[in-house]
């Protein structure tokens, strides 16, 4: 049960004054459902303006404060298809122009009433020959003074959220900060000239404030440190069993492909951890192609041999559908039974696949979510293997965990490389084997890059390919065009590059992405796969997992919106069979310096813990972990280069709290019992014996 001091703070958003259902969703967008979320939503930056008494002060991209006399209002000759202008003067007469788009045009009619003097802010730029000011970001009565708003924070927003809204949020969440019990040890403040929790709470808002920041991306490296030690030490006092396999079966496979020393290290590592009682945690790091369903595979043969059951774990029925059909071709010739279960079985399927499990003739269950639920029962489950990882949550694991007798064996897999330095992060309680070598005889990938200009010469292009008979991919980074303010006419779109396509080469074209309902998206997949359509147009929901040899050819559109990790995992869907393939990045005409290296990057190599590394460079401190970009986020408050800093400082202080008081009774560790609550790491305490 959480601590009662925290019931403040888990309260929801609408309790915080001005906060109803419309402004609910905006701040929900930003994942801002609690009281606690608004107070930890810090400044993405601070913008220090300038007062000046006139424009003529002002320079050019220079943010300022100016006191405006508006007099006249220029809407646009079609009106929502141009710049709404509100001419406005200072007080020496210079005219500068108050420019707005989209619905902020209503807000400026209201805002700026002729002859009347308002307070400006914003950044000043040029129109033509005149000084103007885009979307200001305040506009306010001659009486309020702003003079005192030199420096302002800057947070993120989603549509429907303004910034002195959210700022005004911010301050009603830190006012209901409750005073808490002090987890870090007094040497760490006075070492690192740290602040308060509460101190450094308030001043993170405030201004640009390093040691406060620090102080709270440290907090968050501590909560998710202590969890995942908890979670190994869990793992250690539970009675598992040992697997020895014979290798009975393992020697019946028969794999056209010589297997790679990562791959044979790997498995005699695993092979090791299961003939010990303690329960084997071990994260199964590969490259994409480099072998690890073979590997799981000769893991889960053990548990079998064993006299044991064992579940594969995929995050989507069409992953979980891959697996099956790729076990059962591989596994055929050892007898074991192998079975499938999804949210889809339903009936006498599902009741069979349930009986299957409880009398053990089933062997091996490879499955979705659906494996864990309750009505989910084992025989004598030995060990679990969780592909792609990162998209479950530590919680379906130790769900998944506790369908056995004892505690079984864990075997994690992840395609996305991840740097060392990172590793801990994420991985702290995990044993860690990798897969850096690639089969021999896989061919490299022809990676090209051409401006988006060229596309229509990429679609005649694509038209030869597909008429040899030979299969493609089509990426775009987004499902369909976004409405409203926010509209983008250059991102390419899924819905219309299938539409054009879909008219090009008929039936020959299907369409995957997240939003479609589940059966008709598996249905285009399964076309796909099966070779009745020949081009799949998708978004990045193909990202892992798809596997169709005689594709070998991907075009991905805007390919600088990825990050150089998605660019990775999605090339590596084509190159999976003997035929030569090719990949090729269409780029937008403007490309920052970042978006130039990342494409160099991936064109240049085909080692995904080499482009791991340089990924961790090129997003450097100003990205959160794990980016938005791969979906990964492990961090709402620590930046890469405070993980980096910071981690095995926090690392080694979890261990030692711990070491000290595993069941965190003392005053120091009921204090980072409510440290594991405030990060919502609270599965960490669920572990703890009486906790």
């Amino acid at each position: 049960m959480r601590p009662e001091v925290l019931n403040p703070v888990f309260a929801d958003t609408k309790t915080l004054e001005g906060v109803g259902p419309k402004l609910a969703k905006p701040l929900e967008k930003l994942g801002l459902s609690t009281v606690k979320d608004v107070a930890y939503h810090l400044p993405e930056r601070f913008v220090t303006r300038r007062a000046i008494t006139n424009l003529d002060e002002g320079a050019e991209g220079e943010q300022v404060i100016v006191a405006l006399t508006p007099t006249e209002h220029r809407a646009p000759y079609n009106p929502g298809r141009g710049p709404y202008r509100v001419l406005a003067q200072d007080e020496a007469g210079n005219i500068a122009a108050l420019t707005y788009f989209g619905r902020a045009s209503y807000t400026a009619k209201k805002q700026l009433p002729v002859g009347e003097k308002r307070w400006v802010a914003g950044r000043l730029d040029r129109y033509g020959d005149m000084l103007q000011i885009v979307h200001p970001d305040h506009v306010e009565s001659e009486s309020s003074a702003p003079m005192g708003r030199t420096t302002e924070a800057v947070y993120r927003l989603s549509e429907g959220l303004t910034q002195p809204r959210i700022a005004s949020l911010a301050e009603q969440a830190l006012e209901r900060m409750p005073d808490l019990p002090e987890w870090i040890e007094p040497g760490q403040f006075e070492r690192e000239a740290w602040p308060s929790w509460g101190e450094a709470m308030k001043v993170a808002h405030q201004g640009p404030n390093e040691p406060a920041r620090a102080r709270l991306a440290y907090d968050e490296l501590l909560a998710n440190s202590l969890a995942l030690l908890l979670v190994k030490a869990e793992g250690r006092r539970r009675k598992g069993q040992a697997l020895a396999g014979d290798g009975r079966m393992r020697e019946k496979l028969a794999l056209p492909f010589e297997m790679t020393g990562a791959q044979k290290r790997s498995i005699a590592e695993i092979e090791g951890d299961l003939q010990q009682e303690a329960p084997m945690l071990r994260l199964l790091q590969g490259d994409v192609g480099a072998g690890k369903t073979v590997v799981a595979l000769a893991a889960m043969l053990i548990a079998c041999e064993a006299g044991k059951q064992a579940a594969l774990l995929a995050p989507t029925e069409i992953l979980a559908r891959q697996h099956f059909e790729t076990l059962r071709t591989m596994a055929a010739p050892t007898g074991v039974e192998i079975a499938l279960l999804t949210g889809r079985a339903k009936g006498k399927e599902r009741e069979s696949i349930l009986i299957g499990l409880l009398d053990g003739s089933i062997d091996i269950l490879v499955g979705t979510h659906a494996i864990f639920q309750d009505s989910v029962s084992y025989k004598d489950l030995g060990l679990v293997v969780i592909d792609e990882q990162h998209r479950f949550g530590v919680a379906q694991r130790l769900a998944l965990a506790g369908k056995g007798k004892r505690a079984p064996h864990t075997l994690a897999m992840t395609a996305t490389p991840i740097p060392r330095s990172l590793t801990l992060a994420q991985y702290g309680e995990m044993d860690v084997s990798r897969l850096d070598e690639l089969p021999p005889g896989r061919q490299a990938i022809e990676t090209l890059v051409f401006p988006q200009g060229r596309s229509e010469e990429m679609v005649a292009a694509m038209g030869r390919h597909l008429a040899t008979g030979q299969q493609a991919y089509w990426v775009c980074p987004m499902v369909r065009e976004a409405g409203g303010a926010f509209a983008s006419a250059d991102i390419a779109a899924a819905e219309a590059r299938y539409a054009e396509l879909k008219e090009r080469f008929g039936d020959d074209v299907v369409l995957v992405h997240g939003q479609l309902r589940p059966e008709i998206k598996d249905a285009n997949m399964e076309r796909f796969v099966q070779g009745e359509a020949k081009l799949l147009i998708a978004t990045t929901v193909i990202e892992v997992g798809v596997d169709v040899p005689t594709a070998t050819l991907m075009v991905i559109e805007q390919a600088e919106r990825f990050g150089l990790a998605q660019l990775h995992q999605l090339r590596g869907r084509v190159g999976r069979g003997s035929e030569k393939s090719r990949c090729v990045l269409l780029r937008g005409d403007e490309l920052s310096e970042t978006g130039k290296k990342r494409l160099t990057y991936v064109k240049d190599s085909q080692d995904g813990f080499y482009l791991a590394e340089k990924d961790l460079e090129l997003r450097g401190g100003g990205e959160l972990l794990g980016t938005r970009q791969s979906g990964e986020a492990a961090f709402r408050l620590a930046d890469l280069e405070q993980v980096q800093r910071l981690l095995p400082t926090a690392h080694a202080d979890a261990r030692l709290l711990l070491e000290r008081d595993g069941g965190l009774t003392s005053p120091r560790g009921e204090a980072a019992r409510i440290l594991l609550y405030l990060f919502e790491r609270d599965w960490g305490v669920q572990l703890l014996r009486g906790g």
